[in-house]
């Protein structure tokens, strides 16, 4: 009997122990004059998504919509404690005015800074390097991401488009020829192929056909590190995200020891070679070896000095942080890991982005064929043997009012994080104030923004003419945000547009791109906690346009 009470006290004093520590923090935002959602235990209010009840862009509209008149207020991201915001003023006063309070973003457990020396390529990269050591990082790698250098490795796009179009033609006539009306393709998988050969050829100097070699190492490798479907990258990526300082107390590096080797043999035997040979490539190697060299510098052109700039309403400017002096010595692990995160995100970002672009297209035939109409005056405008360039691609206004309008309906980073690095006073200047304690992480729903009927009026409709010129001056600053915000946001902006451009360009002139048996309309997204992905794909039918 004595055994059974002892039994059982200690099963109730670890019950309690367990529900304190789950739930101690579930009274961080009393004393806050803000609202709060109301957490659950285990979940926080994370329960939705991690349920499989809602996918990613439904689970932060909601939490956005939870109090419609706050300017920010309180959530739960299972245990951790997290402000939203939802007014693009707090938006610019977090992210630029005050950015030296919310310089890093939220711990992930990939973090790499000067007392911490690790390998790791992840560690390394930009999206996770901290502090001074990111300042530096940043203001090394600006350079390398303004107009001039984009000029430079536009012929390289152009020509992974024109081989991308070449094939695709081979393709279509050999359906036709099984009595197909046209090529039925998946769009992910396709444009995963394109973004494919332009990282290799534009960011590592390798020449990659994945069209035509659809099982070549550079991909496999490239989905490999992508795979979502995998349980052991689900698990890590969960362990990221939800507990990320046991993920770094238990070492766990997101890449296998395969990846990782991968990509640092190629990149250092890429950057060995040239060095010995002496060859000049205008590519993303090319920029990091001047890098190490301490040689990349800002061009002193107007366009790349706080200028406006002519690459497209969604491109973001260079803050000085970018633009400063330092002389901080790189390891090539650190160069390398510049290179490899300029990989996952184009892989990954570029071929989404493509994808949802050519669906919205092939279901608003209007407003394909406005774009085919003004790609072909571009087209026909052209001197006799002569190539588009990246300036007339540049000059085509309503191209870019389809991509800044795919970017607002379907931002793939769908949320910012910020993490506040020293104590913050919050004051609206309303009446509600209150102390942000270091530590303390703040989200920005992209999306719940640019489904805000108050900044994007008829929020579901794909309407490309919200971007016109006439029409820009009614967009709200800090409510659009598909790049972020402030001196943190993506410093790929330039090269992302450029690619998503040329592609376009290229498609639109030659095919017709049309809705099939497969394409699902309206799309949706997986509700999964781990997967970016549509219920069905993204299947479309591409036909030849008549010469």
């Amino acid at each position: 009997m004595e055994i059974s009470l002892l039994t059982l006290s200690l099963v109730v004093g670890l019950f309690v122990l367990a529900y304190r520590y789950l739930t101690k923090n579930y009274f961080y935002f009393a004393d806050k004059p803000i609202p709060s959602m109301k957490p659950t235990i285990l979940f926080g209010n994370a329960g939705p998504l991690l349920m499989k009840k809602v996918d990613l862009f439904e689970h932060f509209r909601n939490i956005y919509d939870t109090f419609p008149n706050a300017r920010i207020f309180g959530m739960f991201n299972l245990r951790q404690p997290a402000y939203i915001v939802r007014d693009p003023d707090v938006v610019k006063q977090i992210t630029v005015k005050d950015f030296d309070h919310f310089a890093d973003h939220m711990i992930t457990g990939l973090e790499a800074d000067d007392n911490n020396h690790n390998d790791l390529l992840f560690s390394n990269s930009l999206v996770s390097l901290r502090g001074q050591k990111w300042r530096d990082m940043r203001a090394t790698l600006s350079p390398a991401f303004t107009g001039s250098k984009m000029r430079l490795m536009f012929s390289l796009i152009a020509e992974c488009g024109q081989s991308m179009v070449t094939h695709f033609r081979a393709e279509e006539q050999k359906a036709i020829s099984g009595g197909a009306s046209g090529l039925q393709l998946e769009m992910k998988d396709v444009m995963q192929r394109f973004a494919n050969d332009v990282i290799g050829t534009a960011a590592f100097g390798i020449k990659v056909d994945s069209y035509r070699d659809p099982n070549n190492e550079f991909i496999t490798m490239a989905r490999s590190v992508t795979d979502r479907k995998s349980p052991m990258k689900a698990l890590k990526m969960l362990g990221f995200t939800f507990a990320p300082k046991l993920m770094t107390r238990l070492k766990i590096d997101f890449l296998s020891l395969e990846e990782n080797q991968f990509f640092r043999q190629t990149i250092l035997e890429t950057m060995r070679t040239r060095e010995e040979k002496g060859i000049f490539r205008p590519d993303m190697i090319e920029l990091l070896m001047q890098a190490k060299k301490g040689s990349l510098r800002h061009a002193q052109k107007a366009e790349e000095a706080g200028q406006p700039a002519a690459e497209g309403f969604a491109t973001v400017d260079e803050s000085q942080v970018g633009r400063r002096a330092h002389d901080r010595v790189w390891t090539d692990t650190e160069l390398v890991s510049q290179a490899f995160i300029f990989f996952f995100a184009g892989f990954e970002t570029i071929s989404w982005t493509l994808s949802f672009a050519l669906h919205e297209l092939a279901v608003a035939e209007d407003v394909q064929q406005r774009l085919y109409e003004e790609i072909r005056g571009a087209e026909e405008a052209l001197e006799e043997g002569k190539s588009l360039t990246y300036e007339q691609l540049q000059a085509l206004p309503y191209l870019d009012n389809v991509i800044s309008e795919t970017l607002r309906k379907w931002p793939i980073a769908t949320v910012l994080n910020r993490e506040c690095v020293r104590e913050y006073q919050y004051d609206d200047g309303k009446g509600t104030s209150f102390t942000m304690e270091k530590g303390a992480v703040v989200f920005i729903p992209i999306i719940g923004f640019h489904f805000d009927p108050k900044y994007f009026p008829n929020p579901e409709k794909f309407d490309p003419d919200r971007f016109s010129v006439e029409n820009r001056k009614n967009i709200q600053n800090g409510s659009y945000l598909p790049f972020g915000a402030g001196p943190r946001n993506c410093i790929g902006s330039r090269f992302a547009l450029m690619e998503a451009k040329a592609v376009l360009y290229y498609l639109l002139l030659n095919f017709r791109i049309l809705p099939c048996e497969k394409t699902q309309i309206p799309l949706k997204l997986k509700k999964s906690s781990t997967e970016f992905a549509t219920e069905k794909g993204v299947w479309l039918e591409f036909q030849s346009r008549k010469k």
